[in-house]
């Protein structure tokens, strides 16, 4: 008797229709999305910060107040399937675009080696180089910006475009 071979659910189940579960083990951890953006209101440009919000554990890459983080965060945003066209403003690396746009996942994610190790390695989340909302005067926050380079950031100076 010949084994089925059976494919990983996110090949077979598209966003829309995973369970909870699934759908949250798509998430990566790596916690980009936690990091505060500034909008320029005229191009309505969206900049992202090396700044996280004060409720990740930065080391951790992890919201302390998961559960509760849209009731206890001003702005915080649940990310559901219904919202996955939307998602162009998150980093080319985040694992629900990336699905979305090619059908599968990164060979670095979780899902697909079996731990967060490649990840790490490649220096995927913010681990190493996120700082504290709290840390920063809101007027400085500019000066945090940074661009995004192969899901790398990259310091980013906006007047120069």
């Amino acid at each position: 008797m010949i084994a089925k071979r059976y494919e990983p659910f996110w090949k077979t189940t598209p966003l829309a229709q995973m369970s909870p579960a699934e759908w949250e083990s798509i998430c990566d951890g790596c916690a980009k999305c936690c990091l505060q953006k500034l909008v320029d209101d005229e191009t309505e440009e969206v900049y992202y910060t090396n700044l996280s919000c004060h409720q990740l554990d930065i080391k951790a890459c992890r919201c302390k107040v998961y559960d509760q983080r849209l009731e206890k965060v001003e702005g915080c945003l649940s990310l559901t399937p219904q919202d996955v066209e939307s998602f162009d403003w998150l980093p080319d690396t985040c694992s629900y675009r990336v699905l979305h746009e090619t059908g599968d996942l990164p060979n670095w994610h979780p899902l697909v080696v079996g731990s967060h190790r490649e990840m790490l390695s490649q220096g995927l989340n913010v681990s190493h180089y996120a700082v504290n909302e709290n840390s920063v005067d809101e007027d400085r926050w500019q000066e945090h910006i940074i661009r995004w380079v192969h899901g790398m950031p990259e310091s980013f100076d906006p007047t120069q475009g």
